[in-house]
Parts: structure tokens; C-alpha cells; sequence
């Protein structure tokens, strides 16, 4: 049954992608023009990067979203159990994150590039900073949801503080965590898009921008395929960690 799902799911994903590649071959023939060049003159243009190029750009983009995800994951946690699991911090922090949470991150770039400076310090933070509220209110609100009842029975057969935590707490926070995570990396993708354009001389975004400034098209779709791939393999991770540890939802 299992094989046959996933067997459903890769001939669906290979069906998108075969209808996506259509779709860009005719809008090929219809500009006919070098701006838009067709899928097979791309996917031979990612076929002649050098090997240490591309593992450099990819490696340097993965280490930057990999680190501000880490970041965000560590602070997002702690304060979403202080959040969840007691009412005074609740009260405290609550207006905080509510008043700064609606502020675009994106138009932080600047100021967190003017403190932080070009270097990778801004970059992951500004990966950090667009995940970090949202994983904040996420592991807060599935904390609360957890039914009183459920410690009360843990308690009534002798356990600890730790076995409460690892057996209902962080379950109950980790699958809101994942969805949190699964919706918000397409958003710390294109972050890093716009961070790799400064101070940089690696990253998918360094590459891209570079090729259309050097008016190669052909390379430029290529490091826009190879992003997307990225980001793919990521979301692919977290449906892996998803699967692995959260066998009780299916």
C-alpha cells in the first residue's frame, strides 16, 4: 500500500514535469527570442557547469538556509514552550510578538545589512527572522491545544517532568513546527535569493544575477532550475522528517 502511494506520487510529480517543460517549449516558439530560451538549451547549459562551481554555489546556499532554519528552530522552540506552557510568560511576550510579527522582514534587509554588514552573518539571520515568528506562535498555539487531561494521566502513573515533555510536549510541538516549516521555506528561499545579491561571490542568487548581467539566459534559467531543485529537496526533507517522526498522524 505504501509502495503503491509513493509509486502514485513520483508519476504524478513526473507528470507535472513533463507538462510544465510543454508549456515552457511553447512559450519558446511563441517569444522566439533569446530572453526565453527552450528547456533543452537550458538543461545543457546546467550540464556544462563545472562540478566545483556548482557545488560551491548549491553548498553555500544550503549552509545558509540549513543555519538560519537551525536558528530559528532553537529560539522559535524555547519561546513557544515558555509561551505554551506558562501563562505569565504568555501574557508578556504575547504583545511583543503580535507588534512585530506583522512587520515585512524582507524590508529589514537594509537595516539588518547596516548592523550585521554583506557577509553571512546578515544573510542567515534574515532567514532566521522570517521563520522564527511564525514557528514562535505556531509551537505556542499547538502547545495550548494539548488537553490538560493528557499531563493529568502521564502524572496519575509517575511521570516525570522529562516523560511529559518527550512523549506529549515536544510531539505536540514538533508537528506544528514541521507545517510551519513546510509553508514558510518557499519564503526563506526567495530571502535568500535577495541576501545572496550583496556581499557575496557564491550562492544560487549570486549565480543567477550574475549570468543575466552577463546576458546568459541559458545559465540564468539553469541556476533558476537549480534553486528550485533546492528548494524541492528541502521540502522532500521535511516531508522525510515528517514521515520518520510522525508516524501517529497517519
Amino acid at each position: 500500500m505504501v509502495n503503491s502511494r509513493r509509486l502514485n506520487y513520483i508519476l504524478r510529480l513526473l507528470l507535472v514535469f513533463v507538462g510544465m517543460n510543454i508549456i515552457w517549449y511553447v512559450a519558446h516558439v511563441l517569444v522566439n527570442h533569446p530572453m526565453l530560451p527552450s528547456p533543452l538549451g537550458v538543461y545543457l547549459a546546467m550540464g556544462q557547469l563545472g562540478g566545483r562551481e556548482l557545488v560551491l554555489n548549491v553548498g553555500y546556499s544550503l549552509m545558509r538556509v540549513f543555519a538560519g532554519v537551525l536558528l530559528a528552530l532553537i529560539l522559535g522552540l524555547l519561546v513557544g514552550l515558555l509561551m505554551g506552557r506558562s501563562v505569565l510568560w504568555n501574557k508578556l511576550l504575547d504583545p511583543v510578538v503580535y507588534l512585530t510579527y506583522p512587520v515585512p522582514k524582507i524590508a529589514l534587509l537594509p537595516v539588518v545589512m547596516l548592523f550585521f554588514g554583506l557577509g553571512e552573518t546578515s544573510k542567515i539571520l534574515m532567514i532566521m527572522l522570517i521563520l522564527l515568528f511564525q514557528i514562535i506562535i505556531s509551537v505556542r498555539d499547538g502547545i495550548k491545544a494539548i488537553p490538560a487531561s493528557t499531563y493529568d494521566v502521564l502524572t496519575s502513573i509517575g511521570a516525570g517532568r522529562g516523560q511529559k515533555f518527550w512523549h506529549v510536549t515536544l510531539p505536540g510541538a514538533l508537528s506544528v513546527i514541521l507545517s510551519t516549516i513546510r509553508v514558510s521555506l518557499g519564503t526563506a528561499i526567495s530571502v535568500l535569493f535577495f541576501t545572496e545579491i550583496y556581499g557575496t561571490e557564491h550562492g544560487m542568487g549570486f549565480f543567477i544575477m550574475d549570468a543575466w548581467l552577463r546576458l546568459d539566459y541559458p545559465q540564468m534559467y539553469a541556476g533558476i532550475l537549480l534553486f528550485s531543485l533546492v528548494g524541492f529537496l528541502l521540502f522532500l526533507l521535511v516531508d522525510l522528517l515528517d514521515y520518520r517522526f510522525m508516524k501517529w498522524r497517519r
